[in-house]
């Protein structure tokens, strides 16, 4: 059995077998023992030893594998022999004499360019120089592309370069160079480009009285550049230390939340049947298991915060190895699956929802003129629901074990009937991929009523088979009354029939717990306390602003609609018997008078006209304008409108709302 060595290769530890040791010590004396004398040689060989260390953290999986003989070689190879390098006799015209070698070159092949920036023929950060490296171009070329750029109006050159300025490496040591040319790391280039090095500094010695003003300048620059540039720096690299730990916090919560998440959902779909109704109640229709669902959105959402989480790992330890291409390429396929995936579901599942069926049956009532209909709703213990409609739905199990999907989704609609009798329809209606399907659907919904005498009582929810769930259910029930019956709903019927207009329902919200007769298509109470202005649809007070006149009732008449209108000021206030033409007339009133517009769009009204709801907006067309949304029982108490102030003076130019 080998013993195996720590040792210490430019700052990074290694594992290396003994025997492994012995001829990694060999191949370093003899490279050292072919530069010795040269000048560089510490750099030299501190950039083999460095590039060597790079090759073999490529080369171990976990810190914890051993560098075998396997290993070396192949670095060896890379690098090549000393022997094969042989010094010419003019690299370096200051060696002595004694100490000069001659060697032969092998030339070896790139490996490719690195992008890094190249901070030795740097003005700013040595983008531009690096990008020419890069892309084999002068680099002058491209900062007078970047300059063109901005002076022409376009600011993004200047975020790109920042941008590049922060992410991309600095070529700071000779194997950086290199690679940056696209030169392979070896010892013979690691030797070239020292040469360079010299030759360059050799060369400004000798050329210094040509080049003196020229260096300056471009020093003064770098320097002047350098120091806002480390600025910069800082503090970017602050931003970046931020983002990266908010990247993986927000990464792995997410990725954890759904593995949690969905992979409960999913586990309890494989051991416990139906377990997770609410869930399957979202993709049933597809026909996928929950389990394959939470599995392709699992993988769906969670790599690209798989990824995130990793991006901020790799800003926060720059010395963190990257992920394998395999690994990567492997995340993208499950990713690319998973997307692809969930698509089909969605095709599917908005197949199940393109066409709707109706399914309709009628039942006589024996109701006619002069006869009172009691009307109410029902649920049921069993199914532990509460009173009231809703689009939600659950599962629940009926008396003999089975398992139903249950819903409040039941819209009570009341109608007028030219019939001497009165009746009503059911009408169940569902979705589908075609017409026959949503109606076979439709057909599915059970839906229970008694009707006894003169009393309807009708279910506030509907059951349907398991296997049918999500096909948007709904259940309509539309009564119809006869002329000069009455009716009476109970206070339990409020939620289901706020209906807007569209559904023709002349019972109004309010109008439960008495007894309505039906007359003229609407409902009147016999009972109610009478309004003595009740009849008088077009009780607005106006009073012109040629007379210059003021409402002496305006605080006394809360329920009727007042508009005054002088030189100094405009109010309106809206009552509870305000009507939908005299806010039509007052709209005109007001534009053609004082050039204010008036909205009242979104206000609903009651089927004799009155307002039920009030949204008023106006715009003075003066730099005032403002709206207000108020229901009936706010204008029984208060006074609502607007007062448009024009004195100079005014303490309060423009008021809308509780006046």
């Amino acid at each position: 059995m080998n013993k195996t060595v720590n040792i210490n290769l430019a700052g990074v530890f290694f594992h290396i077998d003994e025997d492994a040791y012995a001829k990694l010590q060999r191949y370093l004396t003899a490279i050292k023992r072919s530069f010795e004398g040269v000048n560089g040689e510490d750099e030299i060989i501190a950039d083999i030893e460095a590039r060597i260390s790079e090759l073999f953290s490529s080369r171990i999986k976990d810190d914890r594998q051993v560098i075998g003989m396997t290993e070396l070689d192949e670095v060896i190879t890379i690098m090549g022999q000393p022997e094969d390098y042989m010094v010419d006799d003019d690299i370096f015209e200051d060696t002595p004499t004694g100490k000069k070698k001659s060697r032969t070159r092998a030339e070896r092949p790139g490996s490719g360019k690195k992008l890094y920036r190249d901070v030795d023929n740097a003005y700013i950060g040595g983008v531009s120089s690096g990008l020419g490296h890069y892309f084999g171009i002068d680099a002058l070329w491209i900062r007078l592309a970047l300059v063109l750029i901005v002076i022409a109006g376009v600011g993004f050159p200047i975020f790109l370069y920042i941008l590049l300025w922060v992410l991309v490496p600095e070529a700071a040591s000779t194997a950086d160079k290199l690679s940056m040319s696209g030169k392979a790391v070896n010892i013979d280039n690691i030797q070239e480009k020292v040469k360079e090095g010299f030759e360059n500094v050799s060369d400004a010695v000798k050329n210094v009285d040509y080049d003196k003003y020229g260096n300056k300048i471009k020093k003064g620059t770098q320097g002047f550049f350098g120091a806002i540039g480390n600025v910069i720096m800082f503090f970017l690299k602050v931003l970046a230390k931020i983002f990266g730990v908010i990247f993986i916090i927000t990464g792995a919560s997410t990725v954890i939340a759904l593995f949690v998440g969905l992979f409960t959902a999913g586990t309890f779909d494989i051991f416990y049947d139906g377990g997770m109704e609410q869930f399957d109640n979202i993709v049933y229709p597809s026909g996928a298991p929950i389990w394959v669902t939470s599995l392709l959105v699992f993988f769906a959402v969670g790599i690209p915060f798989f990824f995130l989480f990793y991006l901020g790992l790799k800003i926060l330890a720059t010395n963190l190895k990257s992920m394998p291409l395999a690994g990567k390429l492997t995340l993208l396929g499950l990713w690319l699956v998973s997307v692809i995936g969930l698509g089909v579901l969605g095709i599917r599942e908005a197949t199940e929802h393109s066409f709707s069926g109706k399914v309709t049956t009628e039942e006589r009532l024996n109701i006619v003129s002069g006869d009172t209909l009691k009307l109410s709703m029902r649920s049921n213990e069993a199914f532990d629901l509460p009173m009231g409609r809703s689009n939600n739905s659950v599962m629940r199990e009926n008396a003999s074990g089975e398992r139903l999907y249950v819903s409040r989704n039941v819209r009570l609609i009341v109608r007028e009937t030219q019939d001497t009798s009165g009746y009503f329809k059911v009408v169940r209606e569902a979705d589908g991929s075609s017409f026959t399907a949503a109606k076979e659907e439709a057909g599915f919904i059970t839906y229970e009523f008694d009707s006894t005498d003169n009393n309807l009582i009708l279910d506030g929810f509907f059951t349907s088979e398991r296997r049918n769930r999500y096909r948007d259910q709904e259940v309509q029930v539309i009564l119809y009354i006869p002329e000069g019956a009455y009716l009476y709903a109970d206070e339990n019927t409020y939620s289901y029939h706020r209906n807007d207009s569209r559904y023709r329902d002349i019972l109004n919200n309010g109008d439960e717990d008495k007894y309505l007769r039906l007359e003229n298509g609407t409902f009147v109470c016999d009972t109610c306390p009478k309004d003595n202005e009740a009849d008088k649809e077009d009780d607005w007070q106006y009073d012109s602003y040629e007379e210059k006149s003021r409402n002496a009732d305006w605080e006394n008449s809360s329920s009727a609609t007042q508009l005054i209108i002088t030189n100094d000021e405009v109010r309106l206030a809206v009552g509870t018997l305000t009507t939908r033409n005299e806010l039509e007339n007052i709209k005109q009133q007001l534009k053609r008078d004082k050039n204010i517009d008036m909205s009242y769009s979104g206000s609903e009204f009651t089927s004799r006209g009155r307002i039920k709801k009030l949204s008023l907006e106006i715009d003075c067309n003066d730099g005032f304008s403002g709206k207000t949304i108020n229901w009936s029982k706010s204008l029984d108490n208060n006074t609502i409108g607007f007062i448009r102030d024009y004195k100079s003076d005014a303490l309060q130019p423009f008021v809308i709302g509780e006046l």
